[in-house]
């Protein structure tokens, strides 16, 4: 059996960036299972693995375009110390939840001058070619369920209400 849409695949993985470092991987953890063709995956690693099968190893160069997309300066912002009320210390690296016209996002604080705090609200990989070395170890049908919802569950359901 190989990786089709509406299929779900097991997958040990690990992405490092251009200069080699590893910023993620599931070694000595349990392999990811996602449901194929429903976006579980950024789209040129979801598009690397169409048609792989069990036992397939593959390296692939993820580019940021295919990946996380493009670092948008717009996400980028300079807001007084105020908008934080009541957080007494300020850190580059801190993160907040932010409400935003799209939503609830997460921004990273990435500047802290005097009485104003810069966020960006990218994700930590937009702009990053992504380096993925994936091994398929298993490649089963989707369950009717998993299909309605557009994601794997695991041996306990999917942990949400419907």
């Amino acid at each position: 059996m190989t990786i089709t849409a509406k299929k779900v695949a097991s997958i040990h993985y690990t992405l490092k960036n251009d200069q080699g470092e590893v910023l993620d991987s599931s070694e000595g953890q349990e392999p990811l299972a996602y449901l194929q063709g429903f976006q579980n995956l950024v789209p040129g690693l979801e598009n690397a693995l169409e048609g792989k099968a069990a036992g397939d190893k593959i390296s692939v160069v993820v580019s940021s375009e295919e990946g996380y997309g493009d670092k948008n300066p717009e996400l980028i912002q300079e807001l007084p110390r105020d908008m934080f009320g009541g957080i007494e210390t300020i850190e580059v690296g801190m993160a907040f939840h932010a409400e935003t016209a799209a939503g609830q996002q997460v921004v990273e604080v990435i500047d802290v001058e005097g009485d104003t705090v810069t966020i960006d609200g990218n994700h930590p990989l937009a702009g990053v070619d992504l380096h993925f070395d994936v091994e398929v170890l298993e490649v089963r049908d989707a369950t009717e369920e998993e299909l309605q919802h557009g994601h794997v569950h695991g041996d306990g359901g999917c942990g949400h209400e419907h």
